[in-house]
């Protein structure tokens, strides 16, 4: 009898060992999704990122083709007012 029940304390060691195993592989997957997940998210925050810089570079660029449009008009109006001025002297 002394045998039978050695055996089964084994069996039942190695059934709950299998559980933990079982449950250590349940939590492993659990954590590499979670893992998968956040790398994803993190991706689109960068992906985000870069476009926004993109984008605000676009801007800049815009502001700085519109400051020389600006200073252009200013030249050519001071230019037109010297003309303006010699034409009323005549």
């Amino acid at each position: 009898a002394g045998h039978k029940q050695g055996k089964m304390a084994a069996g039942g060691a190695a059934d709950a060992q299998a559980r933990f195993g079982h449950s250590v592989k349940g939590l492993l997957t659990e954590k590499v999704t979670s893992c998968g997940t956040d790398v994803i998210a993190l991706t689109k925050q960068v992906l985000k990122g870069s476009r926004s810089a993109e984008l605000l570079g676009q801007a800049a660029r815009n502001m700085v083709m519109q400051e020389d449009a600006i200073l252009h008009s200013e030249d050519s109006l001071r230019k037109m007012a010297i003309i303006t001025t010699h034409l009323q002297y005549q």
